[in-house]
């Protein structure tokens, strides 16, 4: 059983910047995509960033340039960092993870609440 652990988060002013992290445990194979996800009120879940084992990143559009996300392979970490923050990102955001191993297989964290105030 795979397990996700969210931390980080928090409510910043619009400008300002926060860092979400996820650590992941369990029997994970070596071949997997980290990422994360956000849903904001009455709004669809969406892909916000995602990042492979090679480092292979992609990003929604709305925040390229202003989020930057990054993995430890060796603890199975995934960290986003987002500045230059806005209103319109504020959501639950979810730790993702797509292993690829045997058999392909979806994990998410519990969700971190980040709000951006104007």
């Amino acid at each position: 059983q795979v397990q996700l652990v969210e931390s980080g988060g928090g409510l910043v002013q619009a400008g300002g910047s926060l860092s979400v992290s996820c650590a992941a445990s369990g029997s994970i194979s070596s071949i997997n995509v980290m990422g994360w996800y956000r849903q904001a009120p009455g709004k669809q879940r969406e892909l916000v960033a995602g990042i492979s084992v090679g480092g292979v990143t992609n990003y929604l559009d709305s925040v390229k340039g202003r989020f930057t996300i990054s993995r430890d392979n060796a603890k199975n970490t995934v960290n986003l960092q987002m500045n230059n923050l806005k209103p319109e990102d504020t959501a639950v955001y979810y730790c993702h993870l797509v292993d690829m191993g045997f058999r392909r297989l979806e994990f998410w964290g519990q969700g971190t609440l980040v709000t951006v105030s104007s």
